[in-house]
């Protein structure tokens, strides 16, 4: 029995809070609002990613945030996870 296992993953757009709010929005911006920042992209491949591939059950996975960095994830034949990721800069 040879099953294909297809996931679809839907873009969300973030909404931004309206200015009057004042009010922190993450937990980072709770505890440090000075020192908030985003998740560096090395950190979401490293961890959130990851997590996704493994619980789906997926073989390969590419991701690309549309600033120049992109991952690929795929499954060795021992099972192992493989992660190639590239991030670029703009000085």
């Amino acid at each position: 029995m040879n099953e294909n296992n297809t996931t679809q993953i839907e873009r969300v757009e973030s909404v931004e809070p309206p200015a009057e709010s004042g009010a922190p929005q993450t937990m980072a911006e709770e505890y440090n609002p000075e020192g908030a920042t985003r998740q560096k992209w090395a950190d979401f491949v490293g961890r959130p990613l990851v997590d996704f591939f493994i619980e789906h059950r997926l073989e390969k996975m590419s991701v690309e945030d549309g600033k120049g960095n992109k991952a690929k994830l795929s499954r060795t034949k021992d099972d192992e996870i493989k992660v190639e990721s590239s991030s670029t800069m703009i000085l």
